[in-house]
């Protein structure tokens, strides 16, 4: 069988992330069984999820660990000219849901895990597949402690995200909040008696501009990013229920996206400062979700590793979108790369794709990969 023929079976598997990934996750595990490698389930407390570690090789000697997850984001409201769940070939490019986000490096993975199964190898080679990514990178958290004591600390983890086979070495971390923003109802005719919990909103949405400005021009610097500087995002407000109604209650949807220079938590503070005076009571913040960065050094021997095995025109640098190799980073003390197949602009999309030609140097690179950890 080749990646790509995998390919086409993972990704008829529909595993949006509000759906189960079970049905993905036995399949793979029984590819496995059949080739004796030693796989390990770690479920969600509801049992229709879980994340998977599979091993081939020695287990007392740090090995590679490579990453990837298995759910894909919706495509409800998407136009596709094929069926998204269905794989398609046309002029050099594999169509479908999570073609590039991310199947397309499972696929290879999942492939070189088998022909790993054949050899003798003096490190083991470890994959592990998560679940939830697309929402906060929620699922592998549940497997990390369980990774740190059942492996040895990793020399390299390379998480397959689509870099179009370049090397990237660092991202943002990411925090989410929710603010419930209280007012106080009444007839709109007499507004000014009563708090509106949507100019609370805005207090609280001009704090951030103020913040995000202070950001941009005092604030660090990462020239390897598209946006050098920490960004505060707002996505979504919703409040009010009729125009003639002062709203008791408005919700305020917001991110940060940190340099590694900067901590979420002292931005966060200062948008809470800078609320005006007598709206501050008004306002409750709650932390939604988090991700840590990505920072590893280009200097590294794992770095030097990854070099050797791409090819020499192979970039290196940062991505704008985050991934889990934070805390993989964080979990197992061990150096982190991403580097994978497929364009991160078609990602999300209809009609996303990985060409061929990406998925063939994905093999190679895992080849070689394979090549250098085997007697």
């Amino acid at each position: 069988m080749k990646s790509s023929e995998l390919l086409a079976q993972l990704i008829a598997f529909d595993t949006t992330s509000y759906k189960s990934n079970l049905d993905l996750i036995l399949h793979v595990k029984a590819l496995f069984d059949q080739h004796k490698i030693e796989t390990l389930l770690n479920f969600n407390a509801e049992k229709n999820k879980a994340n998977l570690l599979a091993t081939v090789g020695p287990k007392d000697f740090p090995g590679i660990m490579l990453s990837g997850h298995s759910d894909v984001v919706p495509v409800e409201g998407q136009q596709w000219d094929s069926p998204a769940f269905e794989a398609q070939q046309k002029d050099g490019k594999i169509y479908g849901r999570g073609t590039a986000d991310m199947k397309g490096f499972l696929a290879c993975a999942i492939m070189t895990m088998l022909d790993a199964s054949k050899l003798t190898l003096k490190r083991p080679l470890h994959l592990c597949i998560s679940y939830d990514e697309e929402i906060g990178c929620i699922g592998v958290r549940g497997i990390l402690d369980q990774l740190a004591a059942t492996i040895k600390p990793p020399m390299l983890c390379v998480i397959g995200e689509p870099t179009m086979m370049q090397l990237a070495l660092a991202h943002k971390g990411k925090t989410v909040f929710r603010a419930h923003c209280c007012g106080e109802e009444g007839h709109s005719a007499l507004a000014p008696n009563f708090v509106n919990a949507i100019h609370v909103a805005s207090s609280l949405v001009e704090s951030i501009q103020r913040v995000q400005q202070n950001l941009q021009r005092d604030g660090h610097q990462n020239l390897g990013y598209d946006i050098p500087y920490t960004t505060v995002h707002v996505g979504k407000i919703a409040g009010g229920t009729a125009l003639n109604i002062v709203p008791n209650s408005c919700t305020v949807d917001y991110e940060i996206r940190h340099l590694a220079e900067d901590s979420s938590t002292d931005i966060q503070n200062q948008i809470l400062q800078q609320i005006t005076a007598h709206f501050q009571d008004q306002i409750e913040v709650n932390e939604v979700n988090q991700y840590p960065g990505l920072k590893t050094s280009p200097t590294i021997d794992a770095v030097k590793f990854m070099q050797e095995l791409l090819p020499p025109d192979t970039a290196i640098g940062n991505i704008s979108f985050g991934t889990e190799g934070g805390l993989f980073q964080n979990a197992l003390h061990c150096p982190v790369v991403v580097c994978g197949p497929g364009d991160i602009a078609v990602a999300h999309r209809p009609n996303e794709f990985v060409e061929v030609s990406q998925i063939q140097l994905c093999e190679i690179f895992l080849n070689k990969l394979l090549e250098s950890i085997k007697y």
